[in-house]
């Protein structure tokens, strides 16, 4: 998924123009796994199926991401890990994060499945760095990925653009 690697190369904090993080947010209910299941095109993620990540808390307060997402090309697993941490308050769904050393981009909860956090629609610092995110490699109904695009349609995110990841390994 290297979501967080694009953070790294945008090597910017901010939140994009008209976009909202989500508040009342419970980091220790999104921990564990989740499931790329669109994503808009970017080199670090081009060609790669089957992309996940895996967040948990670091020692030291922050949290732990491990992407991993399979290549064709290369018939090979492809694995990153990083670091992210609250931009401002710990119950609003705005993160840094990081891969290489000092530099953070933003990881922004746009959208979220409040009463079960099964579903995350998720932003970089612009609107060319966009995400659906589910606990299961596939949403369960039409209904909520059409609401999710919908949304990022909504808030001027490029919809037509999104590549639907497959997760056959």
């Amino acid at each position: 998924m290297l979501i967080v690697f694009v953070l790294f190369l945008a090597g910017c904090v901010s939140v994009p123009e008209n976009i909202k993080p989500v508040d009342h947010f419970s980091l220790e209910r999104y921990l564990g796994k989740w499931y790329e299941i669109a994503r808009l095109d970017h080199s670090f993620e081009r060609g790669l199926t089957s992309v996940s990540a895996e967040y948990s808390l670091r020692t030291d307060g922050g949290i732990r991401v491990i992407n991993r997402g399979f290549s064709k090309k290369d018939n090979q697993w492809k694995e990153i890990e990083g670091k992210g941490y609250f931009v401002d308050r710990q119950d609003v769904g705005f993160l840094k994060v990081s891969f290489f050393g000092p530099f953070y981009g933003s990881y922004i909860i746009i959208e979220l499945d409040k009463k079960n956090y099964s579903y995350a629609l998720v932003c970089g610092p612009d609107k060319s760095y966009l995400w659906i995110l589910a606990r299961t490699p596939q949403l369960d109904t039409g209904f909520i990925k059409n609401h999710l695009v919908d949304k990022a349609d909504a808030l001027g995110f490029d919809t037509t653009k999104l590549i639907y990841v497959s997760h056959d390994k």
